[in-house]
């Protein structure tokens, strides 16, 4: 039985803060979090070289219901149990391995298997295997067209290779370091606590950690696993030959304050997805569906291997390879089981502006009508948790938010949102109905004695629902109804903070390990997907609400595999350095890696005070995040856009600006991702694969594949460098001037920007008229960027929808394709026949701008309608002191929903 101790003399000076409006948070203290030295299992699997274990065999292989199963052995060691392996294969190139103990040799409990991550209606996919070839000891089975899956039978080892050459792609067990260590019935004398700090750990069934080593070849780097504060988009080795050996990539998910920039330490989300990629242009990937604590070393080796060991504390090896070949394949074969990114609302993808905290309705209503004031269109304000009632949430303070529904309305008049903050930990008050209620009923996370689980968080005493059991998320989902949350409305939404679960007096500042959950299972087996469960919860509760007719927006901080299908998430707590912005970048190129497209940084760092420059600058990247929010801490000083003088408002108003005017594009982005799994945000090797110069660019983004962006990361920057890539041109979208593509340039850069090109061959829509918030552009005329290649060739697409309901999903949308050749630029419906007229725009084209012709005429002619309209030298933006510098086809006035042809003459 663990020991109950008092909290420790900072934490009741940090309750007795709670009391009043501030808190006072200290920076990331490394000491008060486990290194892999301190971490056991850790310990224990990193000690051991390769080959040095006790070689498990592959026997009774046999074809069972399609899928290939065999025991695992160890001929040395007569107690160590036979686990269970299945092989399954499924289509697009997926196999699927399970290694788990076997339920007819009594272990003392089932191990846990994480559910409701694997999308349904992937097993539909799966290959019945019909037969097996062995070859050299071996079982061969088809994996795809091109790849098959070999089980070597002595020793154990699992790997897929090219049908064509036997080139190996992926392997488990290729070093001989997995290891399995069975659940045991404690004897006496047997010490199984773990002790870190104040705490102790009982660990009631042993150690269980469980250790895979996984080989990827022909690679030259590694990427995924997040969530990490790195400043290099590929992973760095942690060991090996010439390498300074350090911390393993930890999958923890933990409340760091601050934390650092640049370390393979985890923070707030944990996705077990790695993927290779090498110079044949090829990727391979590895995702092992555990929700436990892991660390992760990464080791090349000669000849285009890197070698990775996987170290797990609990669970059953639950796993997948993807075999690609190319990046766009393999980030569609991980979405194909965990899912795409859900389509969200439009105004989602507008600017959102929050602080902890707004005051009150008076700072909530002036801050609305600055924006205003300014020019400046912004469509969400957010609430953090002083618009609670002492901090019991779903309640509102009835001083200083007295009118609620009359504040979120008279926001939505203007089309804009408020969001507010739902947190996990419930107040432990008697009089507070949401506790009494969890209380009544057994909702709670229980600690080790199956008492409720107490902790600390911001109401001070608090505990957890626990979100494993699908009653309890049904309940909490409950919660949202417009009855229940009194003063909430149709048009407030929600945001998901400190769910990883974050307990200020606990171990590590999250639940003890052995705390209980629905059906015995013990924390340490879930952790990481307990925010994913909480996530999940609310967003069916704001599904619920609208009648499963509105799209919910929740953002949450805590991630795992899957949570792309219920919201968006952000960085969390980051700090105003300009290193922060740096790694914003790589950050959210690796959360689009591993399936979670609509990601964000707080803009200029939640910790601190931004100078201008770099507040200016973190905008200027920011406005291509996929979320793109404003937050700051309450300590901060205030830092809404207009507070900088007016050059510096100037400044980020252009940066918003650019922003709303890319919304049709970012839409079209995101309805690619909902559908295929390709992300928004795409590092430079997604797009050109065979191009080495691509493979670790971390300070260059693309946005799609049209638009690509090169941030200023340093102070007083008065140049940067910039690696344009491909065979094709590449246009200034300032100037329109034209780089050729496969070269870097040095680039001179002042505050007013920061480099952003669009590649030749593709066409953006945009909508140039600015106003208040997304929703008030729904009508206006869009304008087509159309730059040119080498043939004097583009094409693009354009998605709409209603950017709110379902109806997408019965076919009520528009998705045109545009195509500019032989002078001709032509839209085409690219919807299924069945969509047609279901969905209606009467939206026009009012402007076509052509980059990269040689030579052109004073018309164009409009078809269907034989309309001649006037082609002249333009801007090729609306912004005040743009040159004449691109050919503009002006009030062409063609519906966007339409089949139409525009010819220049």
């Amino acid at each position: 039985m663990p020991e109950k101790r008092p909290p420790p003399l900072q934490l009741l000076l940090l309750l007795l803060t709670l009391t009043t409006a501030t808190v006072v948070v200290s920076a990331w203290k490394k000491e008060e979090f486990r290194t892999c030295n301190q971490t056991p299992f850790c310990k224990r699997s990193r000690s051991r070289q390769p080959h040095s274990l006790p070689p498990l065999s592959a026997v009774d292989v046999s074809l069972v219901d399609g899928d290939l199963t065999a025991r695992l052995t160890n001929t040395s060691d007569a107690d160590q149990k036979p686990l269970l392996l299945t092989i399954s294969v499924y289509q697009d190139g997926i196999l699927r391995f399970k290694i788990d103990e076997d339920p007819s040799l009594d272990p003392p409990k089932k191990r846990f298997e994480v559910p409701d991550v694997i999308v349904p209606g992937f097993e539909d996919k799966k290959l019945w295997l019909h037969r097996i070839s062995t070859v050299d000891g071996g079982s061969v089975v088809y994996l795809s067209d091109g790849h098959e899956a070999v089980l070597r039978h002595h020793p154990f080892e699992l790997y897929v290779r090219r049908s064509r050459d036997g080139e190996r792609v992926v392997s488990v067990n290729a070093n001989g370091l997995f290891d399995f260590e069975q659940l045991r019935t404690k004897s006496d004398g047997d010490d199984w606590e773990e002790r870190f700090r104040s705490h102790t750990d009982t660990r009631p069934y042993g150690p269980q950690s469980i250790t895979v080593d996984v080989s990827f070849y022909g690679a030259d780097f590694v990427y995924g696993i997040p969530e990490h504060a790195l400043d290099s988009l590929a992973l760095r080795p942690t060991r090996g030959p010439d390498v300074e050996e350090s911390e393993p990539y930890r999958l923890f998910n933990l409340d760091v304050f601050e934390y650092d920039h640049d370390s393979p330490f985890g923070i707030y989300g944990s996705v077990p997805f790695m993927l290779s990629h090498g110079k044949s242009g090829s990727s391979a990937g590895f995702f092992w569906l555990n929700a436990a604590e892991m660390q992760i070393d990464v080791m090349p080796e000669s000849g285009g291997r890197i070698d990775t060991l996987w170290m797990s504390e609990a669970g059953i090896v639950d796993a997948f390879f993807f075999v690609g070949p190319g990046p766009k394949d393999l980030v569609k074969q991980y979405a194909t089981v965990t899912g795409t990114s859900v389509m969200p609302q439009l105004f989602a993808t507008g600017y959102h502006q929050c602080r902890w905290n707004y005051r009150d309705e008076e700072d909530v209503y002036g801050v609305d009508s600055k924006f205003d004031e300014h020019d400046i269109p912004y469509d969400v304000i957010w609430l953090d948790i002083e618009h609670t009632d002492g901090k019991r949430y779903f309640t509102w303070d009835r001083v200083l938010f007295p009118n609620p529904v009359e504040m979120q309305k008279r926001l939505s008049d203007k089309g804009r949102r408020m969001v507010t903050i739902v947190d996990p930990h419930i107040k432990r008050d008697e009089s507070f109905h949401l506790h009494k209620e969890a209380t009544q009923k057994g909702y709670y996370v229980k600690d080790a004695t199956g008492k409720d689980f107490d902790g600390w968080c911001w109401p001070g005493s608090s505990s957890y629902p626990d979100m494993l059991n699908p009653e309890i998320r049904e309940w909490w989902a409950d919660k949202f109804s417009l009855n229940n949350y009194v003063g909430s409305t149709r048009s407030l939404y929600i945001w998901n903070d400190m769910n990883e679960p974050s307990v200020f007096n606990g171990p590590e500042v999250t639940m003890p390990r052995d705390a209980l959950h629905y059906g015995g299972v013990e924390h340490r087996e879930l952790h990481n997907a307990y925010g994913y469960y909480f996530h999940m919860a609310t967003t069916n509760g704001l599904l619920k609400r609208g009648d499963g007719k509105d799209r919910p927006f929740v953002l949450s901080r805590a991630i795992f595999a899957g949570t792309q299908r219920v919201g968006a998430i952000w960085t969390g707590d980051n700090t105003a350095e300009w290193d922060h912005l740096r790694v914003s970048v790589p950050m959210l190129l690796t959360l689009g890696l591993t399936g979670i497209s609509f990601s964000g940084a707080d803009i200029g760092g939640f910790f601190g005070n931004p100078d201008p420059e770099l507040l200016v600058r973190w905008y200027q990247v920011g406005a291509y995040y996929p979320f793109f929010r404003g937050h700051a801490h309450h300590d901060t000083k205030r830092r809404e856009p207009w507070l900088f003088g007016e050059r510096n408002t100037a400044l980020i108003r252009e940066a918003i600006h650019i922003r709303y005017s890319l919304l049709p594009y970012y839409y079209t982005l995101f309805r690619e991702a909902s559908v295929s799994g390709i992300p928004v945000l795409r590092p430079l090797w997604m797009e050109f694969p065979s191009d080495q110069a691509t493979f670790n660019n971390s300070d260059t983004f693309l946005v799609g594949d049209s638009l690509l962006v090169r941030g200023v990361y340093n102070e007083g920057e008065k140049s940067v460098s910039v690696y344009l890539p491909g065979k094709q041109s590449w246009y200034d979208l300032r100037s329109g001037t034209s780089y050729t593509g496969g070269t870097s340039y040095k680039l001179d850069v002042s505050l007013d920007s920061i480099p952003c090109f669009q590649r030749a061959g593709t066409i953006v829509p945009r909508k140039d008229r600015f106003r208040r918030s997304s929703s008030q552009m729904t009508n206006d005329p869009y304008t087509l960027v159309i730059a040119l290649n080498s043939s004097l060739e583009a094409e693009g697409k354009l998605y709409i929808d209603d950017g709110k309901s379902y109806d997408f999903e019965n076919g009520a949308y528009i998705h045109r394709r545009f195509v500019f050749s032989n002078n001709k630029l032509t839209s085409t419906s690219i919807a299924p026949a069945n969509t047609k007229g279901k969905f209606s725009s009467n939206c026009v084209v009012e402007r076509v701008i052509l980059m990269g012709l040689p030579r052109w005429g004073k018309n164009a002619l409009v078809e269907p309608g034989n309309l001649k309209v006037d082609a002249e030298l333009g801007p090729l933006t609306l912004r005040p002191g743009s040159k004449l510098s691109v050919l503009v086809i002006r009030k062409p006035n063609v519906r966007i929903s339409d089949d139409w042809t525009i010819t220049l003459l």
